[in-house]
C-alpha cells in the first residue's frame, strides 16, 4: 500500500509518494503541506506582501523577519562564497533566495516524513527530488523533447536536482555579466541532500566550466547541451 499526495504551492507542484505509510502519515502530510505554504508566504519573491519582498524593498528590517529568513540568507552567503559568486540570493539585483529555498523545502518535507516514521518515500518539488530508502528510479527530463526522459538514475537515499531552460526558458542569470546562461540546455546533479545540491546546480549552470568544477568537488553531474549532446562527470551513475 502506498500513500500519495500532490500539492500546488510555491509556484510549482510538490508530489509525495510514501511506500510505508503508517497511522501518522496523513497527519504528517497535512503538517508538511501547511509548512510549505508558510515557507511560500515568507520567502516568495512573487508575493508583494512576503517577508522577502518587503525586506528587499526596505520596508522590513531583518531583525523583524521570521528567524528562518536570516538562516536562509546565511546559507546563501556561504554558497555564494563557495561558488565564486555564481550562486546569489540577489539575481538581477533583486532579493530572491529561491535557488536555495525550493530544494530546502523539499528536503525539509522528506525530513518531516522521516520524523513521522517513514523510511521509504519520495518527495518532488518543481522536478527536483529527495528520496529515502529505495531503490528509486528517477527520470531526468529531456530538455529537447517535452514529456520524454533523457536518463534514469537508480539508487537509495538520493537527491536529484536539475537546472535548465526547458520549462522557464533562459531564466538563470550569470551574476557576473547579468546575462542569461545559455551554454547548456540542462544540468543534473546527484547527491544525498537536495538543498545544497539544488543551489549548486543553479551555480554550476551559470559557470563557464560546470563539469570540471563539479568533478573537482566530487559531485556527479549530467549536462545536456543545446545541440542535444550529453556530457557527464566520471562518477555520474
Amino acid at each position: 500500500m502506498t500513500a500519495a499526495h500532490v500539492e500546488h504551492v510555491m509556484g510549482t507542484v510538490f508530489s509525495f509518494t510514501v511506500r510505508d505509510p503508517g497511522p501518522g502519515t496523513a497527519d504528517a502530510l497535512a503538517r508538511i503541506v501547511a509548512r510549505l505554504h508558510r515557507i511560500d508566504e515568507v520567502f516568495s519573491p512573487y508575493r508583494p506582501e512576503s517577508e522577502i519582498s518587503r525586506l528587499g524593498r526596505g520596508e522590513l528590517e531583518l531583525a523583524a523577519c521570521d528567524p528562518e529568513v536570516r538562516w536562509v540568507l546565511e546559507r546563501c552567503a556561504e554558497l555564494a562564497a563557495e561558488t565564486d559568486g555564481y550562486f546569489t540570493a540577489t539575481p538581477g539585483g533583486r532579493l530572491d533566495p529561491s535557488g536555495w529555498v525550493k530544494g530546502w523545502a523539499v528536503e525539509e518535507a522528506s525530513r518531516a516524513l522521516r520524523d513521522a516514521g517513514s523510511v521509504q518515500h519520495c518527495v518532488s518539488g518543481g522536478g527536483d527530488v529527495q528520496t529515502a530508502g529505495g531503490p528509486w528510479r528517477i527520470g531526468i527530463a529531456d530538455p529537447h523533447r517535452p514529456g520524454a526522459v533523457a536518463h534514469v538514475v537508480t539508487g537509495h537515499d538520493l537527491a536529484v536536482a536539475t537546472s535548465g531552460t526547458a520549462e522557464r526558458g533562459p531564466h538563470i542569470l550569470d551574476p557576473h555579466t547579468g546575462r542569461p546562461a545559455t551554454a547548456l540546455a540542462s544540468l543534473t546533479l546527484v547527491g544525498p541532500h537536495l538543498a545544497r545540491l539544488d543551489a549548486l546546480a543553479t551555480a554550476a549552470f551559470a559557470r563557464p566550466d560546470p563539469l570540471p568544477w563539479l568533478t573537482a568537488r566530487g559531485i556527479p553531474a549530467l549536462a545536456v547541451h543545446p545541440d542535444g549532446t550529453r556530457e557527464r562527470t566520471p562518477d555520474f551513475p
